[in-house]
């Protein structure tokens, strides 16, 4: 009964490992590919730094966008992500379409006024499609980061290392005292 606990979490602790290392080494891959700007299908993951938006998503959340061809197509109540005259990322909703949308005006759901300046359609990276997970982002963002790399890539791979040291002495020595055991066997090969 031991045996079977104890190879039941064996398997465990290095099915996490692996897949905590595989899950790193594609975000960091991905991320680094695409300089931050993933786009798989046509489809970005963003993730949500601010109140803004709340109730809508909540800071810490990776939202999904749609990326647009058409930037002059959004309509009043559409949530839209685009970078602002600074260069910064914002998602909000669109409170107003100027010169047949050549420019919006946008306002996030929690704040009080509208956004200052009107967001040119060039600035739009895409729609929000309704796909958000709470809390994601902050693992997302500190997986990218060079700390989170280091916890979340060498120190499960030192683990895994260590752990397969173990498994290997483990399995020579019950080698050896099979080999111990059993006189047809010899270490004269």
């Amino acid at each position: 009964m031991l045996q079977i606990i104890r190879k039941m979490s064996s398997g465990i602790i290095t099915t996490s490992l692996e897949i905590m290392m595989t899950v790193t080494i594609v975000a960091i891959i991905v991320s680094q590919a695409t300089e931050g700007e993933g786009n798989v299908f046509g489809y970005q993951i963003k993730t949500v730094l601010s109140g803004s938006m709340e109730p809508v998503f909540q800071t810490g959340s990776i939202i999904v966008i749609e990326s647009k061809d058409d930037s002059t197509q959004f309509q009043i109540g559409d949530i839209i992500t685009f970078y602002n005259s600074y260069g910064v990322i914002i998602t909000h909703r669109v409170k107003e379409v100027i010169n047949n949308g050549a420019q919006y005006l946008t306002k996030g759901d929690n704040n009080n006024g509208a956004d200052l300046e009107p967001v040119l359609a060039e600035n739009i990276i895409g729609q929000y499609t309704g796909i958000k997970v709470p809390y994601i982002g902050y693992i997302a963002s500190f997986a990218t980061s060079k700390e989170g790399a280091f916890l979340l890539m060498i120190v499960p791979g030192a683990l895994l290392l260590c752990y397969s040291i173990i498994i290997i002495r483990r399995v020579l020595r019950e080698i050896e005292n099979m080999n111990g055991k059993n006189p047809e066997i010899s270490n004269d090969r």
